[in-house]
C-alpha cells in the first residue's frame, strides 16, 4: 500500500470516528429540579410491556439526571418518597425536564415528549388558579380525551377523573374509552385499567361482598364473621406509604368516638410484605383496631376480591355484607354513619 493510500484509508476511518461520535444519543434524558427535595431518590416504573422494569432516580441537591433506555415510544410512573405517583411518557432521544415541587408531585411541569406536555397544559389550565368544582374538573377531563383520543395521556386522565371516583359512571367509562383509537386500547394499561373495571362492577357499591378471610397478627384468621352486626371499614394500608400513615391518624379519633356507640368497627389490610414491620408500623401507630395481612402485597387474596387498585383504600360494608361506599373520605364515612343511625 503506498503512502497515499494509508493517509487516506486513516483520513476516511477519522471521518467516520466523528460521525458516530456526534451520533445523537438515542437514550431518553431526564433531567429535573425539585424544590423541597434535597437528596432523596425517586423511583420510575413503567406501565406497558415496552418498558416493564424499575430505575432509580438520585435526586441530589433537588437536581436530576437520568439516562433511560427505550425503544418506543412508552409510559412509565414517577414514584416519590410520599407514595405520590405521576405519569410520564418516553420515546427515543427524548430531551425530558421536570420541575415543580417536591409537596406538590401531583402537579409537576414537564417538558419534551408531546403527551407530557399535553397533560402539563390539561393539569395548568384547571388547577392554575382556583380549585375547580368536581363537576368542572369532570368536564375538562371528558374534552381532554375526546380531543386527544390518540394520546397515551388519556389514558391517564381516564383513569384518573373517571375510574378513580367513589362512585363511576361505568356507561361514561365505556363511552369515553370507545373513543381512543386502537393503539391506545392495546397497552398494557388500558388492558389493565377494563379488567379492573370487569372487576369493580362486581363489587360496586350496592353489590354484596362474598366471605372473605385474612391472618391477623397473631397468626390466627379473621373473618367477616367475626364482626356481626357491624358495619365494617376494610381500611387498605401499608407502613411504606406516607399517605396511608397520616390517613390512620385520622381514622383512630373516628374509630375512638363510633366503635361504643355505633355498631361499627374496622379491619386494617396490610399490603406489606414483612410481618416485622408491619407489626411494628401497627404498634408505633397506636393502631387498636384488628389487623390482617397475608403479606403478599398487591397480590394479597382481599386486593383482587375487591378491586384495590390505590392506597390508602376503603370499603364499607353492611352487616348483611351489602358494599355501602368506597374509597369514601372520613367526612363521607361519617356522613354514612350518621345516615345508618337515622335509619334504625
Amino acid at each position: 500500500m503506498t503512502m497515499k493510500k494509508i493517509y487516506l484509508a486513516v483520513f476516511t476511518m477519522a471521518l467516520l470516528l466523528a460521525a458516530c461520535g456526534d451520533k445523537k444519543s438515542e437514550n431518553v434524558r431526564l433531567s429535573g429540579t425539585l424544590q423541597g427535595m434535597a437528596d432523596d431518590t425517586v423511583y420510575l416504573y413503567g406501565t406497558d410491556r415496552y418498558y416493564n422494569r424499575l430505575d432509580t432516580i438520585f435526586v441530589k441537591q433537588g437536581k436530576f439526571v437520568k439516562d433511560i433506555e427505550v425503544d418506543t415510544l412508552v409510559s412509565a410512573w414517577l414514584q416519590f418518597g410520599n407514595g405520590m405517583e405521576y405519569p410520564l411518557y418516553m420515546d427515543k432521544a427524548d430531551l425530558i425536564e421536570i420541575s415543580g415541587s417536591a409537596d406538590k408531585p401531583g402537579l409537576l411541569a414537564i417538558k419534551g415528549n408531546p403527551a407530557n406536555e399535553e397533560l402539563t397544559r390539561f393539569h395548568q389550565e384547571l388547577f392554575g388558579k382556583d380549585l375547580p368544582s368536581e363537576a368542572a374538573v369532570e368536564k375538562a377531563a371528558e374534552a381532554f380525551i375526546r380531543s386527544h383520543p390518540n394520546s397515551l395521556a388519556s389514558i391517564y386522565v381516564l383513569d384518573k377523573y373517571f375510574v378513580q371516583k367513589s362512585v363511576p359512571d361505568f356507561s361514561k367509562i365505556k363511552e369515553l374509552s370507545e373513543q381512543m383509537a386502537g393503539s391506545l386500547k392495546d397497552r398494557l394499561y388500558m388492558e389493565q385499567l377494563l379488567e379492573y373495571l370487569e372487576s369493580y362492577e362486581k363489587v360496586s357499591v350496592g353489590k354484596s361482598a362474598s366471605y372473605f378471610q385474612i391472618p391477623g397478627m397473631d397468626g390466627k384468621d379473621i373473618r367477616r364473621t367475626d364482626f356481626k352486626d357491624k358495619y365494617l371499614l376494610l381500611y387498605f394500608w401499608a407502613s411504606w406509604s406516607d399517605a396511608c400513615r397520616e390517613t390512620s391518624r385520622q381514622l383512630k379519633q373516628l374509630y375512638k368516638e363510633k366503635k361504643n356507640r355505633e355498631k361499627f368497627d374496622i379491619l386494617g389490610v396490610s399490603l406489606d410484605v414483612d410481618k416485622e414491620v408491619w407489626k411494628d408500623a401497627v404498634v408505633n401507630d397506636t393502631l387498636d383496631w384488628k389487623q390482617g395481612c397475608d403479606l403478599k402485597g398487591w397480590n394479597a387474596s382481599l386486593v383482587g376480591q375487591f378491586a384495590v387498585r390505590t392506597l390508602p383504600y376503603n370499603v364499607l360494608l353492611a352487616p348483611s355484607g351489602r358494599i355501602e361506599g368506597r374509597n369514601l373520605t372520613q367526612k363521607e364515612i361519617e356522613e354514612k354513619l350518621a345516615e345508618i343511625a337515622k335509619k334504625k
